[in-house]
């Protein structure tokens, strides 16, 4: 056999072991047979065939397929395939995640429970939705913009109602001011007035009673012009309450009213917080969770920076012999 057979079959025979090698490393890394499952998400944004599959954080399969799911537009069908032996189980959920911020997303699925039933080969694993970046900023927009308008209105209200108290206080000020009270006080001079220019002759009037009772008809009739006068001065007096008594009772309205008004600007602020607390509580979780990656990730990057450029820790070079 000359040099030039020996060196094909040479060839031949090493691309041979080649293949057999890398079938068998395959086969050792994958196992022989996967497992195929399935799940559905609303958003599978960047996962495609050959996307990772982890269960518990370790590798344990491949992305097979990604599609619309015919049953249900709003869906997306993830088939995937995983070692065989998985634990996958009843409690185990999958979501779309990722190692990290340099790394590709991938599809994590919980350990689930110990109890749980085992999953057969083609069920689907429940399903959890992530919430993305922009999901969480639009709340954070939808927040602040509802918290900006409930500002505006509180502020509006707050000038009416400032606005009625003022008018309010104006209406009392003017009900009780200097110039009702001179003109209660000019009145009572008056009343104390005629009583006291009256008094003489009243006491004049019951002498001539007693002693001429033929003088009765003209007593009375100066008497008269007094009892009429004295009826003027109470109706004055009469008249001058009811003209204070409308002014307080609407000034006792318009207070009612707004009393009301304040009761319900309170309702609606109270039933706004109480509609927004599940959308508050739910992004202050977001955002505690994500606070929480975020220092995750800072420590493993302090850890092994080289975390950011590669997957896996580069294996310590070997003392050379």
């Amino acid at each position: 056999m000359n040099i030039e057979a020996k060196v094909g079959t040479f060839i031949i025979v090493a691309l041979v072991v080649l293949g057999v090698t890398v079938y068998y490393v395959g086969n050792g890394q994958w196992g022989h047979h996967v497992t195929p499952y399935k799940t559905y998400l609303r958003y599978a944004g960047g996962v495609a065939p050959g996307s990772e599959v982890l269960f518990g954080g370790t590798t344990v399969g491949r992305v097979t397929a990604v599609r619309v799911w015919n049953r249900d537009p709003t869906q997306i069908e993830v088939l995937l395939e995983v070692k065989e032996g998985t634990p996958l189980n009843d409690k185990s959920v999958a979501r779309l995640g990722s190692i990290s911020l340099m790394s590709s997303p991938v599809i994590s699925i919980t350990t689930g429970s110990q109890g749980a039933q085992r999953l057969r080969a083609g069920q689907a694993i429940a399903s959890q939705e992530s919430v993305s970046m922009d999901d969480m900023m639009r709340k954070l927009a939808g927040i602040a913009d509802n918290a900006a308008d409930l500002m505006t209105q509180v502020q509006g209200e707050l000038k009416e109602l400032s606005g009625q108290a003022q008018t309010l206080l104006a209406s009392l000020n003017e009900a009780t001011g200097p110039a009702n009270r001179k003109q209660i006080g000019e009145i009572l001079q008056r009343v104390n007035a005629l009583v006291a220019q009256q008094s003489p002759k009243l006491d004049r009037i019951t002498d001539q009673v007693l002693l001429v009772s033929r003088d009765a008809d003209s007593a009375i009739n100066k008497i008269s012009p007094l009892v009429d006068h004295t009826d003027a001065t109470v109706a004055n007096v009469n008249s001058t309450i009811d003209q204070l008594r409308g002014p307080i009772r609407e000034d006792l309205a318009q207070l009612q009213s707004t009393m009301e008004q304040a009761k319900s600007l309170l309702a609606s602020v109270q039933t706004l917080v109480r509609a927004n607390d599940d959308n508050v509580r739910e992004t202050m979780d977001n955002i505690r969770v994500a606070t929480d990656n975020l220092d995750q990730l800072t420590d493993q990057v302090k850890q092994r920076p080289w975390s950011l450029i590669r997957i896996r820790q580069p294996k310590d070079r070997k003392v050379p012999q």
